[in-house]
């Protein structure tokens, strides 16, 4: 079972996340942040990885340490859970359609943490999370996670839209690159025998 539970517990956080790669797409959320869960819902439910994640943040200041802390912690488990990455795809990626808008997500879990970012919001927040939070979390989950990742929003004009189709984009890339391949279950997907 390549499976993960972490725990990061700050002056500003406390977070538990569990991680299944080989799960169904279950997910148990509960960040305070609304339409933070719904994101986190849809990541998980889209690429299959079941999810339990629990943060207590100072949401009393703003969502910011909330949602990057979430997403190191969240990060750091899909990297344990991954352990050595033998026998992984590696490489994933989508077109991910949401209505009016189409949002592009490539990754390589390459051990080289990279985030492309080519996405704009018109408005500030969606529900009570800040738009700029979305690009932070992306960056903070490429860290932790050490992927490679390409995000771009090809067109789009609905807000949400354009934040859903990134996480959905994400998780159906994920569910990809995580994926054993059956031709080589045995062997690490790299010429230099590591990632």
């Amino acid at each position: 079972m390549r499976t993960a539970t972490l725990t990061r517990d700050t002056s500003e956080t406390k977070i538990a996340v569990t991680v299944n790669l080989d799960g169904t797409g279950a997910y148990d959320v509960q960040t305070g942040v609304g339409f933070f869960d719904h994101m986190l819902e849809q990541l998980s439910r889209h690429s299959l990885i079941d999810m339990t994640i629990r943060c207590d943040g100072d949401l009393h200041i703003d969502q910011h340490h909330t949602v990057e802390d979430t997403a190191l912690a969240l990060g750091a488990a899909i990297a344990q859970a991954l352990a050595d990455k033998r026998g992984i795809r590696r490489y994933g990626d989508a077109l991910s359609p949401m209505d009016e808008t189409l949002t592009r997500v490539a990754l390589d879990i390459s051990g080289r943490p990279w985030l492309v970012w080519k996405t704009a919001f018109t408005q500030t927040r969606l529900g009570e999370m800040d738009t700029e939070m979305f690009q932070h979390f992306f960056h903070s989950f490429a860290q932790t996670a050490g992927i490679t990742l390409h995000i771009e929003t090809l067109y789009g004009d609905n807000n949400h839209h354009i934040a859903e189709s990134a996480f959905k984009g994400l998780a159906r890339a994920l569910r990809a690159a995580v994926e054993i391949d059956p031709r080589k279950a045995d062997a690490i997907p790299s010429t230099k025998g590591t990632l």
